[in-house]
């Protein structure tokens, strides 16, 4: 539903001693850092982390404060409008990191509520996969760091569909009919239903989207159940026999059931990035600077990721996933491809996202 610290600690540790060798009376303690190897400055004050409920395995949060004795107060929103509203009223102020979803990371920085990152106090910036940088909510990469990718993908149980499938437009065969799941994202079902036109996710062609529109509508006799929630439970329990998910009810389902057969689709792949930031007054930013490099350090990172469960967007990380999570959540090299012929739902007119809406209540009534 997306980044670290050890390196640079040791780095300047090490740089200390060899300024100070040979010297006469020289300390290995930098000015700023305690004995036992805390900076000073950090120990014993507070970040306020801000992010959704349980993105974060307690040992990583615990091993922040271990490094740098600085105290993580977390906070979570239920949703990314809440987490802007509250920017919104303290003007950017409150809180030190936040990590939310693409969308509304492009609304924050267009409202100048993002501060810009000081590189410089990140050593580990460069472990980031450059494939979930550069996108359309911060094309220079100034203001956020990916954190972990969502990659809705069809999976299907082989013993009972007896079609193959290769790709969204599959999901029409009449061999599916009353036989198929899917979320209930407007933006993103109508997104793929674009894709098999050859049209953009993101087109405000208002004539595209009211032809993926009456496409839409014909895929409703083959729909069983369209579901957010634990949508992998209805493909496990035989419900339904495919059903296209969100990355965490993937994952779920293949370790259940790992007989199952995941498809990324041939047309292209819809995708979506959480990412950190920095507000733009935060109380704390020399922390907030301290924890962005932490949990982008490898072996962190892979924790991180395999805790949330999403696709790893720091490329260091990978060779630190487990066995039982890499196939899982370590993007595949020979499906590159298809990231490049996807595309990231990105902000639309608000007119086209009114149609989209129409459409949408049209679809779900053909289906009820």
């Amino acid at each position: 539903m997306k980044l670290k610290i050890f390196t640079v600690i040791g780095l300047v540790s090490t740089i200390a001693l060899m300024g100070c060798a040979g010297g006469k009376g020289g300390s290995d303690v930098l000015p700023n850092q305690s004995t036992d190897g805390k900076d000073s400055t950090l120990e014993g004050t507070t970040l306020n982390l801000y992010t959704w409920d349980g993105m974060f395995p307690q040992e990583v949060l615990e091993g922040f404060t271990k490094k740098t004795g600085v105290k993580v107060n977390y906070s979570n929103f239920d949703l990314d409008e809440t987490m802007l509203a509250k920017l919104e009223e303290t003007k950017g102020g409150d809180y030190d990191v936040v990590i939310a979803d693409d969308y509304i990371l492009e609304l924050a920085i267009k409202e100048g509520l993002v501060a810009e990152l000081d590189k410089s106090k990140i050593s580990t910036y460069e472990n980031i996969n450059p494939l979930f940088q550069g996108k359309f909510y911060d094309p220079e990469n100034k203001y956020t760091i990916p954190y972990g990718a969502g990659i809705p993908l069809i999976v299907y149980n082989p013993d009972t569909v007896k079609t193959e499938i290769t790709g969204y437009e599959d999901l029409w065969k009449p061999e599916l009919e009353g036989n198929v799941g899917i979320v209930g994202n407007y933006r993103v079902i109508d997104g793929i239903t674009l894709k098999t036109l050859g049209y953009s996710f993101n087109t405000d062609d208002l004539n595209q989207i009211q032809q993926a529109g009456d496409k839409l509508k014909t895929l409703a006799k083959n729909i069983r159940l369209i579901s957010d929630s634990n949508l992998q439970d209805y493909l496990l329990s035989g419900e339904v026999g495919a059903a296209f998910m969100y990355t965490s009810q993937v994952n779920q389902a293949l370790k259940a059931n790992p007989d199952l057969k995941v498809v990324y689709p041939k047309e292209g792949l819809g995708f979506g990035i959480m990412a950190g930031f920095i507000p733009s007054k935060a109380p704390n930013s020399e922390a907030a600077h301290a924890f962005l490099e932490y949990i982008n350090e490898p072996e962190v990172a892979a924790k991180c990721s395999e805790y949330i469960g999403y696709f790893v967007t720091n490329k260091a990380a990978e060779s630190h996933i487990s066995d039982e999570w890499k196939d899982l959540i370590v993007f595949p090299e020979d499906k590159l491809s298809l990231m490049e012929k996807g595309e990231i739902v990105e902000n639309i007119s608000d007119e086209a996202n009114e149609l989209h809406n129409k459409l949408w209540e049209e679809f779900r009534q053909e289906t009820n």
